[in-house]
């Protein structure tokens, strides 16, 4: 059953929360640009009942302009930026964005939310699991629809629109960014789903969409996976894709590629972040 996805997971959940050994291998150092800031260690959120770490990257021309940007949201804030956070390795979305822009002139804000450690599987799944549990994904999602991004709004210069405005994550990051765009079209216009966890929620995600009441003709998803990530991702991606188009999302609208050599880690991930943010943006 989804046996590689599911070991991949839970073994990321326990390293998270309890830490390497003590003495097991040097301390990591700080990988971080200087324009990735800690917005706040306990950022509230009453949703969940608790507080999060937030981080924030801003544009290299953030300081020197006036331009309004782009934001971009997205789960396991520590494994975005900071090798010394990570668990296995980091995203390197800043590295990724200074070069964008340096050769495009394209930027965008971008909102870390460090997931919630033990809670990470309940609060990133939108539906119960009959043998992991889960399924405060809703309450996570009303966390940053209704708090943090009032917060970011109001204090960056922001494009605040759903058009603007894009969801992204990995594994069960991308299980909660389909279901939050759905869920929320009127803030989120674009979602970033990689390596999907479909298969914690894949029925009731795909009935969720399909029995969806929600305007969903102007989104845009980009997927991507390794083929041989689980035997059900290909499979599972594109029921969701049926679902979403069975919704009115057009097809121009939605990109999903599958590779070979596709794996279920941050390495995979940072090559292809890229080439999905130029897509969505």
């Amino acid at each position: 059953m989804k046996r590689l996805s599911i070991l991949l997971l839970l073994l990321s959940i326990q390293i998270q929360v309890h830490g390497q050994a003590a003495g097991s291998e040097p301390e990591k150092q700080s990988t971080r640009s200087a324009n990735v800031k800690i917005l706040s260690e306990n950022f509230s959120a009453p949703q969940l009942n608790t507080t999060r770490r937030i981080w924030i990257y801003l544009p290299p021309d953030y300081v020197s302009s006036r331009k309004k940007y782009p934001v971009l949201y997205m789960h396991d804030g520590q494994n975005l930026f900071d090798d010394k956070t990570s668990f296995a390795g980091e995203w390197q979305i800043d590295e990724a964005l200074d070069k964008i822009y340096g050769e495009t002139g394209k930027s965008a804000i971008v909102v870390g939310i460090d997931n919630g450690g033990e809670k990470r599987m309940d609060e990133l799944s939108p539906f119960k699991n009959e043998k992991y549990g889960g399924g405060h994904g809703e309450e996570y999602m009303r966390f940053i629809v209704e708090t943090l991004k009032p917060y970011i709004d109001g204090n960056f210069r922001t494009k605040p629109g759903r058009k603007h405005t894009i969801l992204g994550g990995s594994s069960l990051g991308a299980l909660i960014s389909v279901y939050g765009g759905v869920k929320h079209p009127g803030t989120f216009g674009k979602i970033l789903a990689f390596s999907n966890a479909f298969w914690f929620n894949e029925s009731e995600l795909e009935n969720f969409i399909k029995n969806s009441k929600q305007n969903l003709r102007h989104q845009k998803y980009y997927f991507v996976q390794g083929k041989n990530e689980s035997a059900e991702m290909v499979a599972q991606t594109q029921k969701i894709i049926d679902a979403l188009k069975s919704r009115s999302v057009k097809a121009k609208n939605i990109y999903n590629r599958s590779d070979e050599d596709g794996k279920h880690n941050e390495m995979y991930w940072r090559g292809e972040f890229p080439a999905a943010f130029l897509w969505l943006k």
